[in-house]
């Protein structure tokens, strides 16, 4: 009977063998299955998956917040322009959320280079700055890509000091405070230039601290932007300039992103461009609105953050040709003058 048994024994070892490869073959099937339908769901904001459309995905790699970067401060904590105003009224925030962007943490900055210092070291994943600031840091080797100039028509004031210099060529021998690495470094020394003053000294300071010393008379002139000029203007200091009159020292903006960050999100240009479109697009049906928020965080009235920013400078595209002229202008500035450490092409830094 020892060989019917084990003939029997060897029959039951192979049915469970057989079962258990079996079983083995649906447990992969099935999750092979709930892996393809996985990858299907990083929709973007215009339907369809984002691997389609960019190559990339927009799933479980990326992050639940965005952190965002900005400059100034004010008790809303939000920026000016398309970007502030979507911000505001919640439009970017839901627009993200379709890519699993449940939150997003804003900081405001005193100047670029504190936000681009930010951005390298890996505490924001995206900012919004002035396009000096952020050349330079790209230059001098940030991995950061430009993924858009919401505006290129930022105007530079130099302001001289109460009974000091009346004329830009009046500062031959002078003491001028600037925010160094800011566009209104870029501006005050491209003017002086085309002045032909040689001999100036800058001072670093920032706006606020500059102010006080044009106050004082510790310096002879100082550089400033949109209200807070126009209010020093109309405190009886000396408006030598402004780069309405240089179209070539016109400040543009400049919204980068570190490559960490695209590398878990290569579809957030997209994303983000579509976000900020939307909001302009609401931002259009309510402009007196949009002009009291803007004089809210700029502590002025609506009828001059219209006349500083007018909402026709808002750019409705992430490139023009006219913005990114400008762009390249500042940078061959930059590079001769050695405030950026290398040249580039900005096509390489662009991500359209």
């Amino acid at each position: 009977m020892k060989p019917a048994y084990r003939e029997i024994q060897g029959k039951r070892s192979k049915r469970i063998r057989f079962a258990l490869l079996t079983t083995i073959m649906m447990v992969m099937l099935v999750l092979q299955a709930c892996g393809n339908n996985a990858g299907g769901n990083g929709a973007s904001a215009s339907g369809g998956s984002s691997t389609e459309k960019s190559g990339g995905k927009a799933g479980s790699n990326v992050p639940a917040v965005l952190n965002f970067g900005f400059i100034g401060s004010n008790k809303l904590n939000v920026p000016g322009g398309a970007e502030g105003w979507g911000f505001y009224k919640g439009i970017i925030q839901e627009e993200l959320k379709k890519y699993g962007i449940t939150e997003v943490k804003l900081t405001g900055f005193p100047n670029g280079p504190d936000q681009t210092e930010s951005l390298i070291s890996g505490r924001l994943d995206i900012g919004s700055l002035g396009d000096t600031p952020a050349i330079i840091a790209y230059a001098s080797g940030a991995k950061t890509r430009l993924i858009s100039q919401s505006s290129a028509n930022t105007i530079g004031y130099l302001i001289g000091k109460k009974d000091g210099p009346k004329t830009v060529k009046d500062l031959q021998g002078k003491t001028i405070a600037i925010q160094k690495g800011s566009f209104m470094h870029r501006y005050v020394v491209g003017l002086l230039q085309e002045e032909g003053v040689t001999d100036y000294k800058l001072v670093h300071m920032l706006i606020p601290d500059a102010t006080a010393a044009l106050a004082r008379g510790d310096v002879d002139a100082t550089t400033n932007l949109g209200v807070p000029a126009l209010k020093l203007i109309d405190q009886g200091y000396t408006h030598l300039d402004d780069a309405s009159k240089h179209p070539n020292l016109l400040g543009t903006s400049a919204t980068v992103v570190s490559e960490d960050y695209l590398a878990k999100f290569p579809d957030f240009p997209k994303a983000w461009n579509e976000a900020r479109e939307k909001a302009l697009a609401d931002l259009k049906q309510h402009e007196d609105e949009y002009y009291q928020f803007l004089a809210e965080i700029g502590d002025t009235t609506p009828e001059l953050a219209k006349q500083v920013n007018p909402i026709s400078d808002i750019k409705d595209t992430a490139f023009t040709d006219e913005g990114t002229k400008l762009l390249e202008g500042t940078k061959n500035f930059l590079v001769e003058e050695k405030l950026a450490k290398k040249d580039f092409n900005i096509s390489d830094w662009q991500l359209k």
